[in-house]
């Protein structure tokens, strides 16, 4: 049994949200599964994954420490998602490429922030595979 249910980042905007996520998303082979004014659900057959305001009207922030890595079936999917990313608005945080440093061989990943501040990943040969 997978122990997430979902993920979610805090943004300041849902609609300037989704002008980035639905893109990134769609580089992993994910869609928005629902939305509302509060949120964006993104998955591939179910919802894993969420951009949400702060549930106490509050600013949102991006977490210290924190980041989101997204599973990629290949690293051509990697790429994608740091061009992707870098290129919409957010920033580079780690071009694509091996991390001898991981504990796993054949590791592929690639980091950026999203406008909002919040680290992602994508990784092929990660923890999942």
């Amino acid at each position: 049994m997978n122990i997430i249910d979902h993920l979610s980042v805090g943004v300041p905007s849902i609609d300037e949200a989704r002008k980035y996520y639905d893109g990134l998303m769609e580089t992993l082979g994910c869609t928005c599964m629902a939305a509302t004014d509060g949120f964006a659900a993104y998955g591939n057959g179910s919802v894993q994954f969420l951009v949400m305001l702060p549930n106490d009207g509050g600013a949102y922030s991006a977490g210290n420490g924190t980041h989101i890595c997204f599973a990629a079936a290949t690293r051509e999917a990697v790429d994608a998602f740091h061009k992707f990313g870098s290129a919409n608005g957010g920033q580079c945080e780690g071009e694509p490429g091996p991390r001898a440093a991981y504990p796993k061989p054949d590791i592929y990943t690639a980091f950026v922030r999203d406008p909002f501040g919040n680290k992602l990943e994508a990784i092929h040969n990660g923890f999942s595979a």
